[in-house]
């Protein structure tokens, strides 16, 4: 496939993975029908809450699974279940409504599906936008980042317009709108090449040594390459995913016998032909990274270029490589057990979830706290009033977060190329933006300054969500990066269950319970204050833990120096 045509192609699956993101934010726009939901089924705000959680518990939870199924089966398959699961958890949430009735552990496993179905055509859209782009990966997964975020305020908008005031029109919005979005973008999205691979042809001569000439094959020699002589696929050809184009193949003559020679004189299989461990990007890389002379000379494939290589002594090895594989995230594969076993792990994990708990207990009770606020600043309020504002908060915390994300993640590739500094500065920034919003939180009494709440918060999150999955990546390598997010979206399911059952705690045992059932907070910011006291003491913890990280990098970075030093020494 030609450069340019490639090109488009990619725009178009990152466009394509930003809408299908723009479906899978919902769980943030629960906020904005939930209370009217527990009015019209008489349940409490922590039963309200474990509705909210089973969302999240069906976003983090299976992040694992989610992610182990993509990395191993590629992208197309977890975007079509995403799409299934959606409207399969929204339309009873509207049955239910429109009954007046539900059950409590039904509810909770709708809200399940809500979840698992975002989470799985989400980590379909990050890890394909990841793929395409490796030199922008901080930008590139922004995108779809941001589109997450921006979720709930697309569908709140689209019901306030559409729908005002109307709860069960908004939740077949959610059923319909998700599937139709996911959908339609599952058509576009795909992986595409973005180095060229490499074969070693099975003969050559004394005098190629400095400098061996490059011969471009055509697509068709890249779909069916030429068989080595124990008939074993040539190197540099990964599985390809039916369907999905193949990137130009080069071939290059060794200076002395093939290694498939050299193996059938030993009688050993050739190890050329082992199968690659991606099977959802279509281009491979050698197992062992050699470094080319110059990388800037590597486009130039037509022109004879120096293919000199250090650290190889086969002939007829792989001597030149993209400088995709030169970066950290393609040498580096840490996953499973050797995670588990890692530092920079488990402080990265610490930090996920207590941030990412303070942020989803005023995302998922924005709500109560516009209702709070208001009926004690003004008890002549009406419910259609109530609902416009939960609408509007929904939309400024997803605003922020979609900013928040966006400006995260090209924020981070500006630390790295320009600045020279970690990603994880974003993480102090998003602590910085916590705790503000925690200030806020425990001193705004009119509603009308609300918003400072919902948008610190909002930003908050966005900017550890928006450079989160980049620093995973940059940490762990890119080939397991669905799998890895999986375990790092654990911590969110502890931290966000302690902060949002705190919350219904305190919110509960300030509400009063009429004659008719209906339950009603009157005191105002009192109803959830001491909710915000414990997120104020998680944000300085956060705050502590990510500058060790910082440190911890820094640390292990002038270790990687000195080594290297020696080395060359």
């Amino acid at each position: 496939m030609p450069d340019q045509q490639l090109h488009r192609a990619r725009m178009a699956s990152s466009v394509a993975a930003t809408l299908i993101s723009l479906a899978c934010g919902t769980n943030y726009v629960y906020s904005a029908w939930a209370p009217q939901f527990a009015d019209r089924l008489h349940l409490t705000t922590t039963q309200s809450n474990l509705i909210g959680l089973a969302g999240n518990l069906g976003m983090y939870l299976t992040g694992i699974p989610i992610g182990l199924f993509v990395d191993n089966r590629g992208p197309r398959p977890a975007v079509v279940a995403g799409a299934v699961c959606l409207p399969l958890g929204y339309y009873p949430f509207r049955l239910a409504y429109e009954s007046a009735s539900g059950s409590v552990p039904i509810l909770c496993f709708c809200s399940f599906l809500t979840g698992l179905g975002g989470s799985m055509a989400f980590s379909a859209s990050v890890k394909t936008s990841a793929m395409n782009w490796p030199h922008h990966r901080g930008t590139a997964t922004a995108f779809p980042l941001a589109a997450f975020g921006l979720s709930a305020f697309f569908f709140s908008l689209c019901g306030s317009v559409i729908f005002p005031g109307d709860t069960s029109a908004f939740l077949t919005l959610l059923a319909v709108g998700t599937f139709v979005l996911i959908f339609g973008g599952f058509f576009f999205l795909r992986v595409y090449p973005h180095t060229p691979s490499y074969q070693a042809l099975p003969h050559g001569g004394p005098g190629l040594s400095d400098s061996q000439r490059l011969r471009r094959t055509s697509s068709e020699e890249a779909k069916h390459p030429r068989p080595s002589p124990l008939g074993s696929p040539v190197r540099g050809n990964p599985e390809v995913e039916p369907g999905m184009s193949t990137p130009t193949t080069y071939t290059t003559p060794a200076t002395t016998s093939t290694q498939a020679d050299a193996e059938a004189g030993s009688g050993e299989p050739s190890t050329s032909g082992a199968p690659h461990d991606q099977t959802d990007v279509e281009a491979a890389r050698p197992p062992s990274p050699p470094v080319p002379r110059n990388p800037d000379e590597i486009e130039d494939i037509d022109e004879t270029s120096s293919l000199m290589s250090r650290s190889s002594s086969l002939p007829g090895d792989v001597l030149v490589q993209s400088s995709v594989d030169m970066d950290r995230s393609h040498r580096v594969d840490i996953r499973g057990w050797r995670l588990l076993r890692n530092l920079d792990f488990w402080q990265l994990f610490a930090i996920m979830g207590i941030l990412a708990g303070i942020g989803l207990m005023t995302i998922n009770n924005i709500g109560h706290n516009v209702i709070a606020l208001w009926e004690r600043y003004d008890n002549t309020v009406t419910e259609q009033f109530l609902v416009q504002r939960q609408q509007m908060h929904v939309s400024v915390l997803s605003i922020c977060s979609f900013s928040g994300r966006l400006l995260s993640g090209v924020g981070s590739d500006f630390l790295v190329k320009v600045v020279r500094a970690s990603r994880v500065w974003c993480l102090v920034i998003a602590s910085l933006v916590f705790f503000i919003a925690q200030i806020f939180a425990l001193n705004v009494v009119n509603p009308h300054f609300l918003g400072f709440v919902s948008g610190l918060s909002g930003l908050g999150y966005g900017f550890l969500f928006g450079v989160f999955p980049s620093i995973v990546a940059e940490t762990f390598g890119i080939h397991g990066l669905s799998q890895n997010w999986g375990f790092m979206t654990l911590s969110p399911v502890l931290s966000g269950n302690i902060f949002n059952l705190f919350y219904g705690w305190v919110y509960d045992s300030h509400v009063v319970t009429g004659p008719d059932g209906d339950r009603q907070c009157n005191d105002g910011l009192d109803c959830y204050k001491n909710a915000y006291y414990a997120t104020l003491v998680a944000c300085g913890v956060g705050m502590a833990v990510t500058l060790s990280t910082i440190r911890h990098q820094y640390k292990q970075w002038l270790r990687e120096e000195e080594g290297k030093g020696a080395a060359e020494d």
